[in-house]
This record gives structure tokens, sequence and C-alpha cells, in this order.
């Protein structure tokens, strides 16, 4: 018998005696367990400046990303507390690993794990008071079930009021699995891509919604290990099956699938993403599947996925038309090459925001990063990362072209903005005062033909790695 038909044969017969045995067998429910690492005490501050999140292809931490949520979420500036939550506790090794990583990074004042084995632990008063009194929750790998059995308890709430307040929230693995609002929640059993493929509807395939939906990330379902574990196809499915059993506003759903092996994606609290690590893939489906019904196989044509490489950006609150690629399903067959491809340039614009981060050094005209490409609207992003820094990018108008440019500034510094022709003479500028305050400025080109301009961001006062994001629209 081949080994797939086992999963249904004589299941209640099997079943009724598999249950007798386990509950003679079954061990006592093991108590919540609490690992404090750093200071005993938490960090009380009137305000926070985020939310940040972080969205891991595996468990383990990725310092860079988490130093820069928690620098974010801090303003670069004092120091915060962190939760990590485990549904089961390491098989080997040290029960605190997260925490070990995290007490490590600068602005951490603690570091608490709990390992809860029941969906009543969340309810566990200590656990929700440690909760809402940190500024980031971090969920471990595991099993994301575990993590979705804590809907409608106490808990849910409390980790809600940690990204509200301007904290932040991530995980690995099943910890990234749980931090969208479409949650593959693996309840029955895990699926291979050619599972899903060949039925949409496999009983291996199941859904928690209405759970944690955290702001610009709406309709999408998160998925791990993606590349190496070959899961492009099963996330196709899982989209198709959002889309056609409505689980996703607008009839639009997104995969975003993250790399293991360092693979992180950064979101910011202006919805914009940055990954860091390895490879990780946004895959959009936009309209009705093809064929999408119980025991027959996929088909959809034109699913649209973004490659993104570390370094690279994308918009989540102005999610971006133009840049991927296309692939598609055909009887249960996903087209070659689904984790590479030519991006398509000619489709419409809808609005979306393209973004390019800075890349230091671009502390002069000479070495500024090149934005004359950048789709309008666009975002620049950097940091002050030192009291003297200063950040170029390099822009182009055209004869009676006028562009506008906002600056969201963090708290952690006061910044100026500078528009500059080609020469490096100042044209105009904003200079508000003040740590956190905005800047914007507008410039129209009178004169004929095409020049370059440069865009600077120049520290005034304060430094940090907390992130500017500067939007442009050309009109």
């Amino acid at each position: 018998m081949h080994l797939r038909s086992l999963r249904f044969a004589s299941a209640g017969v099997v079943l009724t005696a598999m249950a007798s045995a386990l509950i003679a067998q079954q061990p006592a429910h093991a108590a919540a367990e609490r690992i404090r690492l750093g200071s005993a005490s938490d960090v009380t501050r009137a305000s926070w400046n985020g939310p940040a999140f972080t969205m891991n292809g595996a468990g383990a931490i990725v310092p860079a990303s988490m130093t820069r949520a928690i620098d974010e979420i801090r303003g670069g500036a004092g120091s915060l507390d962190v939760v990590v939550l485990s549904g089961s506790a390491p098989t080997s090794g040290s029960k605190t690993p997260e925490c070990d990583a995290i007490t490590g990074l600068t602005g951490v004042n603690s570091c608490t794990t709990w390992t809860l084995t029941a969906a009543n632990d969340g309810n566990n008063s200590q656990v929700n008071a440690d909760v809402r009194n940190a500024e980031f929750v971090y969920f471990a790998g595991g099993d994301q079930c575990r993590y979705t059995a804590w809907k409608g308890t106490a808990l849910e709430a409390s980790i809600e009021s940690v990204v509200t307040k301007g904290g932040g929230s991530g995980g690995g693995s099943a910890g990234h699995h749980i931090n969208s609002p479409i949650v593959y929640d693996a309840c029955n059993g895990s699926v291979t891509s050619a599972e899903a493929l060949a039925n949409p509807y496999d009983r291996y395939i199941s859904f928690t919604t209405g759970m944690l939906e955290w702001p610009n990330y709406g309709g999408v379902i998160n998925d791990s290990h993606f590349v190496t574990r070959d899961r492009m196809g099963r996330t196709m499915s899982f989209l198709a099956r959002t889309v056609k059993d409505g689980l996703a506003p607008g009839g639009a759903a997104w995969g975003v699938g993250v790399e293991e092996g360092g693979g992180s994606l950064f979101l910011d609290r202006n919805g914009v993403a940055t990954q860091y690590g390895k490879d990780a893939y946004v895959v959009l489906a936009d309209h009705q599947p093809e064929q999408a019904v119980d025991r027959k196989p996929l088909t959809y044509s034109g699913f649209k996925i973004w490659r993104l490489t570390p370094g690279s950006t994308f918009d989540f609150k102005n999610r971006p038309t133009c840049g991927y690629y296309l692939r598609s399903v055909t009887n249960g067959v996903a087209d070659p090459n689904l984790y590479s491809g030519t991006p398509v340039t000619t489709c419409g614009s809808q609005g979306g925001r393209a973004a390019l981060a800075e890349s230091e050094p671009n502390d002069t005209r000479d070495t500024a990063d090149d934005a004359t490409a950048l789709a309008s609207p666009g975002s620049l992003t950097g940091s002050m990362k030192s009291t003297s820094d200063r950040d170029y990018f390099k822009l182009s108008l055209t004869s009676g072209q006028t562009a506008s440019v906002t600056c969201a500034v963090p708290s952690a510094y006061d910044a100026d903005l500078y528009w500059l022709d080609a020469n490096g003479s100042t044209l105009t500028r904003s200079v508000n005062n003040g740590a956190g305050a905005d800047e914007a400025l507008t410039f129209t080109r009178t004169a004929s033909g095409t020049d370059t301009y440069y865009l600077e961001t120049e520290a005034y006062s304060g430094s940090g790695t907390a992130g500017y994001d500067c939007t442009v629209t050309k009109s």
C-alpha cells in the first residue's frame, strides 16, 4: 500500500484503539516554565518608537534584524525588555537559546523565556504580566499549532498590547508563521508542495485567521525554510485557496516566504520591509483560481513573485505593482524556475511605492546612492549612524517637473534635509528643530532639459540606527 494511503486506512478503528492507549500512557501536563536573563526589573518609559517586526526563515535569532528592531523601538536610546514564547522546551543544549542571543545585543534590559505547553497557559497571570511589561515578543520555532491554540486567551490581547504601545513582535520558523494574519497552522500535519498542488483542499492544509493582525501586513500568509524545503508550490496553493475561500480582503492574498540559514525580513513602523541574510519571496494571487477544488489538482495562471535579496526593500503599506516575475500552475504542475525570473516592467501603476535603502559609504555626491530610476512615489531609507553622518541620493528632473520630499525622522536624532544641484549648491532645504521632527521640501525645475540633483539628509544632533523614511514624489 502507498504510504500516503495509510493516512486514511481504517481511521475509526485505529483512532479508537490509539485513544485508549494514549489516555493510559499520556504524561501529566508540564507546568509553564519561566527563565529570566538580565535585569530582574522591567524598564518603564512613557512611549516607544515602533512597531517593528522580524520574520525569520528558521527559529534562531538573526542578530542584524533583531538589533534593528530593538534600536527602532527604543529610538536608539535606553533599553527594553523581551519575552520569548515557546510551545515546547529544547530537546538539547540551553533551555534559553533565543534569550542567550538576545541578551548579548545592545539595548536589551532583560529577556524572559516562557515555555507554555497547554492552551490554557495563555491565561497564566504571570505570563501575561511579563508580556505586557515587555517591548518585544519573539515566538520560538517548533509547532505553530500550539501558538494558534492561544487565540482568544488573555495572552493574545497581551501580545497585541505590546505592538500597540510601539513595541514589536517576531519569530522564526513556526514563530514566523504565527505572525501573519492568515496562519497555515499545520494542526492536521505538515504538507509538502507536491501534495498541496495535487489538492489545495488536502486535509493537511488548515488555516487560523483573526489572531495577530499587524499594521500594513494584511492579507499575508507566512512560510519558512522556503527554498531549502521547496515550499513555493505549497504557498501558491495556500494563496489560491485563500482567494477562493474569501479569507483575504479585497480578493488578493500575499505569501511571504523566508529562507532559512539567516534569512530575516524586518518590517518597520511605516510598512517598509528590509531583507537580511538570505533571500525572501513575496507571492501575490490577485484573481480567482482557474481550478481549486477538493481532490483535484490546482490550476492558477500568473502568480506575481518578487524576489527580495539581502538589502532590498518592499513596501507593504503601498505595495508595488511592478518588479515581479510571473509563474503559473497547470493541473498541479508548477512552471520551472520558481525561485528566479525576469521581472515584468510593463505593469500598470496603482500607487505602489518603490524603495531604495542607503548603502554606505554614501557620504558625498560622488558616492551617492543612485535613485534616478526610482519609481514615483518612491521611498528612500537610511539612518544617521553618527553625529557627522550625511547620506546622499542622486535624482533627476525634467523641465517643469516638481519633486516633493517628506521624511519621517525617528526620535533618536534631529536630521535636516537639503536639495542640491549637480555642483552641490543648496537650492532648498528643510531644517525643522528637534529630535524626531519630520522634514519636507519641494523643488520645481524651470530650466529646459533634464539635470541631476542630490537629496542630502544630514545629522544635526544625535545619532542612531533607527531609520528615517523619505517619500519622493515627482509630478
